[in-house]
């Protein structure tokens, strides 16, 4: 091996270094700007371009997790103006919402694709 092809080969080595370490700096920023998760879980499943239940009753001031399973085949958009949310959900998967802390009061949200039927609220006590 050549003094030239030394040198190639620890830049190299030197690179692949510097990628794995800012592999693992870019892991540890993701892992502490993800959002707290709190105890206080929902679920609203989608069925028949319907969100059930209908009215969803939680905790006002705590931050809350809602899975959303679309268990129709088609796709459905939870969206709500006063949460300032909006995910689309592919028929038979599901999504994680976060919303919260809310003040007492009731949030309206619906199913853009499905208006007539896709409606709920959720009520923070």
């Amino acid at each position: 091996m050549t003094h030239y092809q030394r040198i190639k080969t620890r830049a190299a080595k030197l690179n692949l270094l510097r990628l794995a370490a800012g592999c693992a700096l870019a892991t540890v920023v993701v892992a502490m700007s993800a959002p707290e998760l709190s105890a206080a879980e929902a679920e609203l499943v989608i069925k028949n371009h319907r969100f059930e239940p209908a009215e969803l009753i939680i905790p006002a001031g705590e931050r809350l997790r809602i899975l959303v399973r679309n268990l129709d085949a088609t796709p459905e958009e939870f969206e709500s103006y006063e949460l300032n949310r909006e995910k689309i959900i592919p028929g038979g998967s599901h999504a994680y919402i976060y919303i919260g802390p809310l003040d007492p009061g009731i949030y309206p949200f619906f199913g853009e694709f499905n208006m007539d039927t896709a409606q709920g609220k959720i009520i923070a006590e």
